[in-house]
């Protein structure tokens, strides 16, 4: 029996996402992958799928889709308000879509990214590995588009253990961020002004990375940094000293001072921060190092 999903709207943004393209930075290839990792992992818990299999990433709602056979489907991430054929559903929540069922998502109220996971994943062809877009690379699948046909993979042999999740929305207010300073915080007159500032998303924030607006990072000296590697979280600060925090489908080389490096864990929040929302930023010693009096 055929499994497929139809693309009949997209929204804002729509693109095939897993776990991306890990180890292949040297050879000038970023990971890429979802923006928010956690959230695409939760969707695929839930319906039983390895957590790196393929699902589809939704920025800001509207997407729709219409099931060509019996499938099983997850939301995760921003909470969309979503409908199946105009009945409301709920996120981090197991569901059915019978042949030919429509499953529409609305503009979430806090959040960013919307993760749709199917048992058995989207089962595009992969590039260098992965199903992932990348953006700035131009790798991957192309972003989806009204009239796509995406195929689904086998189901997995295991079965979805839980019908709901508990698990907290994406804030609607100030997100704070813990960041370790450096490496390049020296190639600035005031690194703790950082901290001190209240940072703005800016409209121009994309999966390449989270512009903040709001105030200005001044340099110490006029000297230029050679280029180098270049990891998901690091904040750069270009010349015009307002900070950019580099996300999902970062460049894997830099040559602008680095101020800070967002932990790991923290970025999946940074990728849910809308254009507009408030950023702090909270410098802790590195996890590696133990402060003692």
């Amino acid at each position: 029996m055929t499994r497929d999903l139809h693309v009949l709207a997209t929204g804002a943004l729509a693109l095939v996402e897993d776990l991306g393209r890990p180890g292949l930075a040297a050879s000038g290839v970023g990971r890429s992958g979802a923006a928010d990792r956690a959230a695409l992992r939760l969707a695929n818990r839930l319906v039983a799928n390895p957590e790196g299999a393929a699902g589809i990433e939704v920025v800001f709602g509207g997407l729709a889709v219409r099931a060509g056979g019996l499938l099983t489907v997850a939301l995760a991430g921003a909470p969309a308000p979503a409908d199946v054929d105009g009945t409301p559903v709920g996120h981090h929540a197991v569901l059915t879509l019978r042949p030919g069922q429509v499953l529409r998502l609305g503009v979430p109220p806090t959040g960013l990214r919307t993760y749709l996971a199917v048992r058995g994943g989207i089962a595009v062809d992969p590039v260098l590995g992965s199903r992932s877009t990348d953006v700035l690379a131009g790798l991957g699948p192309p972003k989806l588009a009204p009239g796509q046909v995406l195929p689904v993979g086998p189901e997995p042999a295991d079965f979805p253990l839980v019908d709901v999740a508990p698990v907290a929305c994406p804030p609607g207010g100030v997100v704070t961020l813990r960041a370790i300073a450096g490496p390049r915080a020296d190639r600035l007159a005031d690194p703790c002004a950082l901290a001190r500032t209240t940072w703005t998303a800016s409209s121009r924030s994309d999966r390449v990375g989270m512009r903040l607006e709001g105030g200005r990072l001044e340099r110490a000296g006029d000297g230029e940094l050679p280029s180098e590697g270049m990891v998901r979280g690091a904040i750069q600060v270009p010349p015009g000293g307002e900070p950019v925090l580099f996300l999902a489908d970062h460049p894997v080389t830099g040559g602008y001072p680095v101020a800070a490096v967002v932990l790991d864990a923290e970025v999946d929040r940074a990728a849910q921060v809308r254009p507009g929302q408030s950023v702090r930023f909270v410098l802790v010693p590195p996890p590696w190092r133990e402060d003692r009096p």
